[in-house]
This record gives structure tokens, C-alpha cells and sequence, in this order.
């Protein structure tokens, strides 16, 4: 996988739609644990298929724990009664926190020798606060590189004590990994807390596991943990995963922010997941909610927009990133607090969060332990970093939905838990639909695409304009039509406007010097020119607003606007086009003659067929139209017709 690959969001309308969600990644890999250090056979179902599950996977393997596939996400699991049959091995775990900790508790009281290591953000992720507990226990564990992060040399350890303080206000992985571990001495051990226990959701869904397994543990409150001797890890036969709770939230602010309703199957009131909370956090920015006990479903405000919060978000780490993108649509200023533990996730997600969110033009403040947003009045484009973080692709989606659509840059990183996020995510949202209409020179496509335009009550685009507006606007400023490079910056600074069917370049508005013979040929040079096109493709796509777009050129379809829900290719024979420049001309007063006008677009046509970049040809999917004995008025009439049947 590449990091420069990225994918362009179109501008989104709005969402509606029914989403599966894939299991949670929380509950998957601490399920795959527990029936590895069980005694029995565990039939593991809709365990979720991603990068991190496969860590562990891969881990258990190493381990010797025998893994069958069952085909369709599930897995029989044979446990090992917490006897790894491996007793020296060397496990890679990449960026699965979820698997480096519990597996790090574990083993360190399992009686092998094994070395732990992972890509080089685990590295950076503290430990010391799990490792600290451990060697209180009797661990041996060693640091291969820095103190106190990753990777990890684990010894024997000679067991001792009965009670052990672990911190609980950095992650509250050291302590699930420390619990699903004590079992394995075979004798009471009392967890003492030390300060606030953040993500105490995820503590419950632990200790809920850990009953399933035949373990329960005694909690008094959250400062202290009592895992009583003589218990052992038994099959419970068969255990089905949740879907991820996580992840519904981005369908379910989808829902709150495009009007929905959108549904997420697999979770809902009866989760033991902590992260089913998000949606009364909606609740609370105005989003309507309900919910059985399986599913959840949100829809937008009954009116106006979203609503600014106060919230503190302990008890939905995870989820809350989500709230810090939909607050890009909220009225007023959103603070999110207690979320100290983001700086210590795959990346520093506060530091990264705000990073991104100035970048679409929200303000942002942030803290040690809180972000404040306040959104702009129109969304920006941009290019979004991820950070090799799941979670950060995922949310930034949601920002589509601001007018001017996202690039999400490297977005194959939410392979992690949610492979096929980008395809479920464009089946529940509708793109602000694009018209595309291309065709040959003097074929009447602007003229009918205008009319279209008009019709529907949509933006309308003459991208050929845009290419006669450069030419001008070169000669204006005195850059030749050959200097490339002084055209493509020149094409980035220019303000390009069509309103009410008169055309704008820099604040003034320009008339019929743009269809002069002369424009024309000045507009196929300078199109011809690959640094020219791709400094004009964004200003094409800002074109693209609600409630929809018509386009038309020579491209619109196969590259600018490739998702267009329609694409006509608009043609006539080269004599009916001339005999219509023909008559247009001399209507101006201007002189003309039909011999000279054939030729010229002729070689017009020979010249668009030829270029290297963006030839003119019927794009995929277009159907052809050919207008030659047809009248605007029918040709229109045909376009409309072709929409309505596609819409």
C-alpha cells in the first residue's frame, strides 16, 4: 500500500441507508484470547476481519494454539488452558494495541521467553505503566529499546505477591491486559487503580468476556479489581461478536448530518459496549435516535442544524473523535474533554485532529486533555492526512458533506478494522449529482447544457469557458500560450464565475470576445498543456454544489466528474456544427463563411482526437446523442428525458 494513494469524496447531499456493521475489534480480539487460554474448544462467529484481528491471529498461531477457519468470519479454537505450547517466540504485532497489551500480560506470566515488537508507532505507545504492574507480580520483562515503550523481552517469571497497583489514567488496555492475565497464577490477586480510570466502557466489556469465559472478577467501584484463585478459563462453546460500536458512529453522524435516517445492524440497546453512548451524544447536538436491541438508527435535526456540546467524553474515547468532525456542522462552538488518552493512540489524535480540522477552516484550540471547534461558514477542500490511523480516515469522511467534498489521503489505513468502510460509506450517501456532457467543438453542448441547467434548477459549468477565460486572462497578463508553467499558476489565481448566464474572469464580466475564433484556438492550445488541465480540474470540481450540476467540455465525464450519474456524449456531423456557428455568427453581425468554419472545426476535431491529454471520445458509460437533426429544444427535451430515468 501505497502512502501517496488517496480518494477524492465527491461533494455529499445527503445519507439514507442500512449499514452491517463488521464486529468490534475490542470484543474480537479479547475473545480470541480468552478461548486461546481456555480449556475447551471455542467456536468463535462474525469476528472481525482487519489488520489488528490478524495480529493476533497470526500471534496465536506462533503460540501454538490450533486456529481452524470456519469460512464466513467465524473460527474453531482450540485452547491451550493458558499452556502455550511455544515456549520461545518472537511475535510481531504491528499497530494492534489491542493485542500487544493483553498478549504482553499474558505471556509474561505464562512461563516463556518471547519477544514482542511492532511497527514503529507501537514503539512510540507507552507500556510502562503495564510492564511496571507486571514486574510486581514477578514478571521479567526487559525494554529492547527505549524505557518504557515497546518492543519487549519477555522471560520466566518467578511468581510472588498478592496485590498489584496499576495506573489507570493513560490506557485502559494495561489494565485489560492485566486482568484477562491474572487467572493464570492460579491465585487471588487484588488490582489496585492508581488515579482516575479512563474508557471505563472498555473495563466492562473486559470483565463481561472474562464471565463468558467461566471468570468473574470483584469490582469495587473503579479503584479496585479482586480476581480470585482456583479459577480457570472454560469454552463457552460458541460466541458471537457484536458488531463494532466504534464504527457505527460514523454512520450514525452521517445519518444526523444528511438528514438519514441511516441504520447500523449489529449493535444497539443491549451492547456491552460503552461506545453505543455516542448516539446520545447526538442526541444532545439535536439528531433524532432510536434504537432495539440490535440496531440503532439516526436521523437529522426536525430543524435547523446541529447543536454546539459540552461534553465530557471518558466513557466514548473512541467515538468522540467522530463528534469532533461532526461539530463541523454544528451552530456554535464544540468542546470535547477528559480525551487525554487520544495523545497516546495510534497517533497523537488530538495533535492530528485539530491539524486537519484547521485545514477545511474550522478554528481550533486543543489541550492536554480537550479540543474546541468552531466551524466555518463554508467548508473547505483539502487534502487530509491520516496518520496512518483508521480512525482518522474514517472520520474525516463525514467532512464530504461540507459543499466542497475531501481527499482522504492513504485511506487503505482503515484496514485496521473496517476494510470495506469507503464502499459501505458511499452506499448509504447520495453525491451532489453531476450532468456530464461532452462532445465536440460547436456541437451545441453549451447551449443545451445551460438549458438542462436551468431545468433542473442546478449549477452549470462551460468548462470550455474556462479554457477561453485562461487564454484571455494569459493575454492580459502577458504569459505566452507556450509557458506552461506561467499558464498552470496563472490558472490557479484566476476567479472564474457563471451566474445567470453571463460569465465573470476577475471580477469582470466578459461578453462576447470569448466566442471569437480566435479565443477558441487560443483555448484548444492551452488545454492541450497536462500542468494546465490538472491546475484547472479542482477549480472544475468546486463547480459542484447543491442541489446538483450540469458540465459540460471535452473531459467532464471521464475525468473530471467520472461518478456523473449521467454522461451524454452530444454530437453532429462537422457540416450541421458549421452551419450553426455559421448562423450564430452572422445573428452578431459578425462575418463568416460556412467553407472556412468546416475547416476549422475539422481540424479542431482532428486536433481534440489527437491530444495526449484527455483526447475528446465517449467516455465509459456515456450514451451518445447525436443532435444533427434535432433543434435545442429537442435535444434538451432528450437530456432531461435520459435524467429522469437514471434519477
Amino acid at each position: 500500500m501505497s502512502p501517496h494513494e488517496s480518494l477524492d469524496l465527491s461533494p455529499l447531499m445527503s445519507a439514507r441507508g442500512t449499514v452491517r456493521l463488521p464486529g468490534s475489534k475490542s470484543i474480537s480480539n479479547r475473545v480470541l484470547l480468552l478461548a486461546a487460554l481456555a480449556e475447551g474448544v471455542t467456536v468463535v462467529r462474525d469476528l472481525l476481519q482487519s489488520d489488528d484481528t490478524e495480529r493476533m491471529l497470526d500471534a496465536l498461531r506462533i503460540l501454538g494454539v490450533k486456529l481452524e477457519s470456519l469460512g464466513d468470519n467465524a473460527y474453531r479454537i482450540t485452547g491451550c488452558g493458558g499452556d502455550f505450547q511455544n515456549k520461545d517466540a518472537k511475535l510481531f504485532l504491528g499497530n494492534a494495541g489491542t493485542a500487544f497489551r493483553p498478549l504482553t500480560a499474558a505471556l509474561a506470566l505464562s512461563g516463556g521467553s518471547y519477544e514482542l515488537s511492532g511497527v514503529a508507532r507501537m514503539h512510540e505507545r507507552p507500556i510502562a505503566d503495564l510492564v511496571d504492574a507486571l514486574r510486581q507480580l514477578g514478571a521479567n520483562i526487559k525494554y529492547l529499546g527505549n524505557e518504557g515503550f515497546p518492543p519487549l523481552k519477555l522471560s520466566p517469571a518467578n511468581l510472588a505477591g498478592d496485590t498489584v497497583q496499576v495506573r489507570g489514567d493513560v490506557s485502559s488496555q494495561f489494565l485489560t491486559g492485566l486482568l484477562i492475565a491474572l487467572p493464570l497464577t492460579g491465585r487471588t490477586v487484588k488490582v489496585d487503580v492508581l488515579g482516575e480510570l479512563i474508557s471505563k466502557p472498555y473495563i466492562e466489556i473486559t470483565l463481561a468476556m472474562m464471565r463468558r469465559f467461566g471468570v468473574c472478577v470483584e469490582r469495587k467501584g473503579w479503584q479496585s479489581f479482586v480476581v480470585f484463585g482456583g479459577q480457570r478459563y472454560t469454552a463457552p462453546g460458541e460466541v458471537y461478536v457484536e458488531g463494532d460500536a466504534s464504527s457505527a458512529s460514523y454512520f450514525l453522524a452521517a445519518g444526523a448530518i444528511g438528514g438519514g435516517p441511516v441504520r447500523v445492524e449489529g449493535v444497539g440497546r443491549d451492547s456491552v459496549q460503552g461506545d453505543v453512548r455516542f448516539a446520545e451524544a447526538l442526541q444532545k447536538m439535536g439528531a433524532r435516535i432510536t434504537m432495539g436491541s440490535n440496531w440503532m438508527e439516526a436521523t437529522g435535526p426536525a430543524e435547523g442544524k446541529l447543536k454546539a456540546i459540552d461534553l465530557d467524553c471518558n466513557h466514548i474515547p473512541d467515538a468522540a473523535m467522530t463528534l469532533a468532525v461532526a461539530a463541523l456542522f454544528a451552530d456554535g462552538t464544540t468542546t470535547l474533554r477528559n480525551i487525554a488518552s487520544w495523545r497516546v493512540k495510534e497517533t497523537d489524535r488530538i495533535a492530528a485532529m485539530a491539524t486537519e480540522l484547521r485545514k477545511v477552516g474550522a478554528e481550533v484550540e486543543e489541550g492536554a486533555d480537550f479540543i474546541r471547534i468552531t466551524p466555518p461558514a463554508q467548508l473547505r477542500h483539502a487534502g487530509i492526512d491520516t496518520y496512518d490511523d483508521h480512525r482518522m480516515a474514517m472520520c474525516f469522511s463525514l467532512a464530504a458533506f461540507g459543499g466542497a467534498g475531501v481527499r482522504i489521503n492513504d485511506p487503505k489505513c482503515v484496514a485496521k478494522t473496517f476494510p470495506d468502510y469507503f464502499t459501505e460509506f458511499a452506499k448509504v450517501t447520495q453525491a451532489v449529482p453531476v450532468i456530464a456532457i461532452d462532445g465536440p467543438s460547436a456541437s451545441g453542448k453549451g447551449t443545451v447544457a445551460q438549458r438542462v441547467a436551468d431545468a433542473l434548477g442546478m449549477h452549470y459549468l462551460d468548462s470550455g469557458a474556462l479554457y477561453r477565460l485562461l487564454g484571455l486572462a494569459a493575454q492580459r497578463h502577458g504569459v505566452a500560450l507556450d509557458d506552461e508553467p506561467g499558464l498552470a499558476a496563472l490558472a490557479g489565481k484566476v476567479d472564474i464565475r457563471f451566474e445567470k448566464g453571463e460569465t465573470w474572469l476577475d471580477g469582470a464580466m466578459v461578453g462576447d470576445e470569448l466566442r471569437t475564433e480566435e479565443a477558441g484556438a487560443a483555448a484548444s492550445k492551452v488545454a492541450a498543456l497536462p500542468m494546465v488541465r490538472s491546475s484547472l480540474l479542482n477549480k472544475q470540481r468546486a463547480f459542484r454544489q447543491a442541489p446538483g450540476l450540469v458540465a459540460d467540455g471535452r473531459d467532464m465525464a471521464s475525468v473530471v466528474f467520472p461518478d456523473a450519474v449521467l454522461k451524454i456524449f452530444l454530437t453532429a456531423s462537422a457540416e450541421a456544427r458549421a452551419e450553426r456557428r455559421y448562423k450564430q455568427l452572422k445573428e452578431k453581425g459578425m462575418s463568416a463563411s460556412i467553407a472556412a468554419l468546416l475547416q476549422d472545426i475539422q481540424a479542431r476535431d482532428e486536433r481534440d482526437m489527437q491530444r495526449s491529454v484527455a483526447p475528446l471520445q465517449q467516455a465509459q458509460g456515456a450514451s451518445l446523442l447525436d443532435t444533427t437533426p434535432l433543434n435545442i429544444e429537442q435535444a434538451v427535451a432528450e437530456v432531461l428525458t435520459r435524467y429522469r430515468a437514471v434519477n
